[in-house]
């Protein structure tokens, strides 16, 4: 027979035993869904995430305080309270390639209006926050550097912790109260939608001298934000604020730094890196089911040369040689593989299109991975039904018309 006609036998003997073939490709299914179902959540999230920072702006800077140590264990980076305002000033003052600075202190706290209250994020800043942060004011205005100076009573809020507290009203000129001390709205941020370090959307921005002083009643920041003219300019950024800051801080030449700069592209990397570890993760699992897949075909493929020993004899009798009956059964095999595959591709494409418009989940499907799968189930037909065809290929002809 040639290879087609082994294909429509190897067809005709799923058909006629569909349970046993339905069980026998089921590891395939699973495997091949798995890696294009695994991909597909792995390219969207990383994807996802890589918009969002890039939103934030590539050539913008985060500036963390350092990390607090105690018995030789470090508490992470911004556990300690190592910037300032000044250190906002200082650079600058001294970093020329810097364009914006926005020292930012951030803190939960109860946000009360009326009978409605929330426990939302009090972001205390200055106006250059919106320039780095690509963000404007939709109604009304942002607090001024004025405002900052004369630590004012004024925030500007975001359209989350607006419907939460004024449901469909406006607003602009309300008050409400912030760890009890009245605050005037001068205006209404518009809709970003959540970001890395948390949803914009839900949080009050205040002076960030009033957060400091009248809030929370501390003297340092949490962070400072700051932005460059170009990308290019952020490695030359680095070296200044750096240096701006281990002079501020009065560091010795020796001493390590009570800080930490993140820029964005050092935050897409870390992203691209943990992304395409949670893609080999689900693909590694995906191999375990393929192989799980692989010996499942050996076993029915041995069990299948059992049942057909007669067949063979009289195969063999009537001419066929050694490497006609391999080859019929590596076919077999390498069908079964085939079919699964096939099947496990219209799941992995189902199952990625309803996990992203039911959970809201971004999935992308890469075409390269389908082909990897798909190929890779053929391979475990022929890798895995090799051994079963050799044995039936080296039955003898004379015992196997015997065998009852």
């Amino acid at each position: 027979m040639n290879i087609w006609e082994n294909v429509i036998v190897a067809l005709q003997g799923l058909v006629a035993n569909k349970l046993r073939a339905a069980l026998t490709m089921l590891g395939i299914i699973i495997g091949v869904m798995a890696v294009i179902l695994g991909t597909a959540i792995g390219n969207g999230s990383r994807q996802q995430v890589l918009e969002k920072i890039q939103a934030l702006g590539s050539n913008s800077m985060t500036i963390f305080a350092g990390q607090q140590k105690k018995g030789g264990v470090g508490f992470g980076f911004g556990s300690t309270q190592t910037l300032k305002l000044a250190d906002a000033q200082a650079i600058r003052k001294s970093c020329p390639h810097v364009i914006a600075v926005a020292p930012q202190l951030q803190r939960n706290a109860q946000v009360k209006y009326g009978n409605q209250n929330t426990s939302t994020t009090i972001l205390g800043t200055t106006p250059e926050f919106l320039q780095i942060a690509v963000f404007h004011v939709e109604t009304g205005q942002m607090f001024t550097e004025k405002d900052v100076r004369g630590m004012r009573k004024v925030c500007v809020i975001g359209k989350t912790t607006a419907q939460t507290l004024f449901g469909d009203s406006a607003p602009i000129g309300k008050s409400v109260r912030i760890q009890g001390i009245n605050f005037k709205i001068i205006g209404l941020m518009a809709l970003k939608g959540s970001a890395m370090f948390g949803d914009p959307d839900d949080r009050v921005y205040v002076p960030v001298t009033t957060a400091q002083k009248m809030i929370f009643g501390v003297d340092y920041v949490s962070q400072i934000a700051t932005q460059t003219a170009t990308v290019d300019a952020t490695t030359a950024a680095v070296a200044e604020i750096e240096t701006a800051l281990r002079k501020s801080h009065k560091l010795l030449p020796n001493a390590d730094n009570d800080f930490m700069i993140r820029t964005q592209a050092e935050f897409m990397q870390t992203q691209e890196q943990a992304g395409e570890a949670f893609t080999f993760l689900l693909t590694g699992i995906a191999a375990v089911a393929l192989l799980v897949g692989g010996i499942g075909i050996m076993n029915i493929m041995l069990v299948s040369v059992t049942e057909r020993t007669r067949e063979i004899g009289i195969r063999k009798a009537v001419g066929a040689n050694n490497f006609n009956i391999l080859f019929q059964f590596l076919i077999e095999a390498m069908t079964l593989s085939v079919c699964g595959g096939l099947i496990g591709i219209g799941f992995g494409f189902l199952t990625s299109s309803l996990i992203g418009s039911l959970l809201g989940w971004p999935t992308i499907i890469s075409m390269t991975w389908v082909f990897i799968a798909f190929f890779s189930s053929a391979t475990i037909g022929v890798a895995f039904g090799i051994y079963p065809a050799w044995k039936a290929a080296q039955l003898d002809p004379i015992e196997a018309l015997r065998y009852q």
